[in-house]
């Protein structure tokens, strides 16, 4: 097998963005790259989670090196609130560039999904090219399950998005999956055949935790020696119905309960929860932090959050979960107790699951952790165990260099 493919990954999301799927993207390429493989990523500029533009000169095209990696941004079409036909419309700007731009005759092309348009008109150009690459398309969340479990769109939209998904993903050479949940829709609901189909669990992106001084982190963040701080991490949008986590910091602060809630991040319904939860005493919002500033926080807090909105069951596995396991702290998730987060949370041993919706069971969770210390300390250890015998990042891209190394080779033949 050849030991320098030409990779060329596609995707909207890329370092420095630091939460979702960037991280791992970027941990993904520089670590293909180390393997020997020649590695070129066509991405646009950082605008997650907050959607905009960041950076000191935001140009048409711009070239760079990350990390040993050769980049190329894209400037294209950015709502300010991703929306309906306005995200629809951001997605195939993004997809009209990757069409127009310089490929370098690759070997392999690995399309990042989300976003769904614009792999879609990527698969259209590689397929219809002379050269035809091979094509993998790496599944990070499932868009027709999100129009399921969300409830937007209404029964023709989900139709064609269901429809969009399958051709997509039927048309590419292989599909990384990142759960095994994932999987089974895939072949059983979308037509792609299984023996196309693999599991690369998403790795733990972060570097090794670094020493981290407890008391002097909860004094620059507010957080007093009495009070259990239960951090949720990551984006704020509509699939995390944060709703919940303000309503049961609302709850605690109604019973003067030693609670408090905190929210870090960024993400498009920021502002609206913002307003929301103004008059919550035991309620806290941080904006994004670097990756030191990240692990010291989670590593700081008394509990880790995972919440969704209630409904969302089996569209995404959330990326907080990789970092959550490092940190060494207990995990309570609010989410559907079928879901794939909730089985997530039971295989790691690393947590506790509520009801989705729920504030007093929230509440109530986050109560018994902190009542039970030696628990805590048990789950947060099983979270770290986990994490290195299942979520190790050398082995996950290792694997998925191993399939892109076998695909390159037929490719060549």
């Amino acid at each position: 097998m050849p030991s320098n493919p030409r990779v060329l990954i596609l995707g909207l999301n890329f370092p420095p963005e630091t939460t979702g799927i960037a991280p791992y993207a970027g941990s993904f390429a520089s670590g293909l790259a180390g393997r020997g493989i020649d590695v070129h990523v066509l991405t646009t500029y950082p605008h997650y989670p907050d959607w905009r533009f960041r950076g000191p000169l935001v140009r048409w095209t711009h070239r760079e090196c990350v990390e040993g990696v050769a980049v190329t941004r894209l400037r294209h079409y950015l709502p300010s609130k991703p929306e309906g036909v306005r995200r629809l419309l951001s997605e195939i700007s993004f997809g009209a560039r990757l069409l127009a731009a310089n490929w370098s005759r690759p070997d392999v092309v690995v399309l990042v999904s989300p976003a769904l348009f614009s792999s879609a008109l990527a698969m259209l150009r590689a397929r219809f090219s002379p050269r035809k690459p091979a094509v993998t398309v790496w599944v990070q969340d499932l868009y027709s399950l999100g129009i399921r479990e969300m409830g937007s769109g209404g029964g023709t939209v989900a139709r064609a998005m269901r429809w969009m998904e399958s051709m997509t993903l039927r048309a590419a050479s292989r599909v990384v999956v990142i759960h095994s949940r994932f999987a089974a829709y895939v072949t059983d609901e979308l037509g792609v055949d299984a023996d196309r189909v693999d599991v690369v669990r998403n790795w733990t992106h972060l570097g090794p935790t670094p020493t981290i001084d407890v008391g002097e982190v909860r004094n620059r963040h507010g957080w007093t020696p009495g009070e259990t701080v239960v951090l949720h991490a990551g984006n704020m949008g509509v699939k995390q119905g944060l709703e919940n986590v303000i309503d049961a910091a609302r709850l605690a602060s109604e019973r003067s309960l030693p609670l408090k809630f905190v929210l870090l991040g960024n993400g498009n319904q920021r502002a609206a929860l913002e307003e929301y939860g103004r008059d919550v005493d035991g309620l806290q919002f941080l904006s994004s932090l670097d990756d030191v500033g990240f692990q010291s926080a989670l590593g700081s807090a008394d509990i880790l959050l995972v919440n969704e909105k209630p409904g969302v069951s089996e569209m995404a596995v959330p990326s907080k979960l990789t970092s959550y396991f490092s940190s060494g702290r207990p995990v309570v998730a609010a989410t559907d107790l079928s879901g794939v987060t909730a089985e997530e949370i039971r295989a790691s041993v690393a947590g506790m699951v509520v009801q989705a919706g729920d504030p007093q069971a929230l509440v109530d969770v986050c109560l018994q952790l902190r009542e039970d210390p030696e628990q805590a300390s048990v789950l947060g250890a099983n979270g770290q165990r986990y994490r290195k015998d299942v979520l190790g990042q050398e082995p996950g891209i290792d694997l998925f260099a191993g399939i892109l190394r076998t695909m390159a080779s037929r490719q060549r033949r």
